[in-house]
């Protein structure tokens, strides 16, 4: 399976090719992880990544303990994308 890509931060490289979000749900699915992200174009966007990115998404979020990562922004470009 491919993988979309997400980060919590701003890239540094290549900011031409990533688009800017917000996080609406985080479930698994399969073994994997779906983040759906509201795009700026308004649309609902699924993201399928590893358990591991997920991981690193949260705490690079610098979210307290008892904080939903609901609503923050992200950064992330979709397979092929």
């Amino acid at each position: 399976m491919t993988h979309d890509r997400i980060h919590a931060r701003k890239p540094t490289h290549d900011l031409e090719r990533w688009s800017v979000g917000t996080i609406e749900s985080i479930t698994d699915r399969d073994g994997h992880c779906v983040f759906e992200v509201r795009t700026a174009a308004g649309e609902t966007i699924e993201l399928v990544v590893t358990t591991a990115i997920r991981e690193l998404v949260l705490r690079r979020l610098d979210l307290a303990d008892d904080e939903s990562p609901i609503g923050s922004r992200v950064w992330y470009r979709q397979h092929g994308g």
